[in-house]
């Protein structure tokens, strides 16, 4: 008869070391894939208001075809702005006889835009004004932190 001694079984499952190893290893891969989702996610949103503002521009371009002017009424254009839960926008019309234009997409702190502000007028001049929270004079539409014209 053979017998089994108590500290000769088998023990399953896994050591408290093997179980921080895991944990390290799943906290240190979080820590560099979560900036770059959310990221990933601001960058979707800034191309959804730049497109934004492309139509809007289409538009205007449609009302001063049928109109030759941008708004009926200074201040104010004549298509209706669009609505976003990340970016507020506006339209201003100016100059004599309504002539010129400004589309702006203003990010709202409600949807994790924040601090970013682009522009778009009559000449299709596109520019930043404001991204990440900081003042810029880009005369383009930055997407990325860092980006150039």
């Amino acid at each position: 008869m053979i017998m089994s001694l108590p500290f000769l079984r088998r023990t399953r499952g896994f050591t408290l070391i093997e179980l921080m190893i895991t944990v390290a290893v799943i906290g240190i891969l979080a820590a560099i894939a979560y900036p770059s989702y959310t990221e990933y996610i601001r960058r979707g949103k800034i191309s959804e208001a730049t497109s934004a503002l492309s139509v809007m521009r289409v538009q205007l371009e449609q009302w001063y075809q049928n109109n030759r002017n941008y708004g009926p009424v200074a201040g104010t254009c004549g298509v209706a702005v669009p609505s976003s839960p990340s970016f507020t926008f506006t339209c201003t019309a100016s100059g004599t006889n309504n002539q010129a234009f400004l589309l702006t997409a203003t990010g709202t702190t409600a949807g994790g835009m924040s601090g970013y502000v682009f522009t778009l007028n009559e000449n299709n001049a596109q520019a930043t004004t404001e991204f990440a929270g900081a003042a810029v004079t880009a005369t383009c539409w930055m997407k990325r932190r860092g980006e150039t014209c």
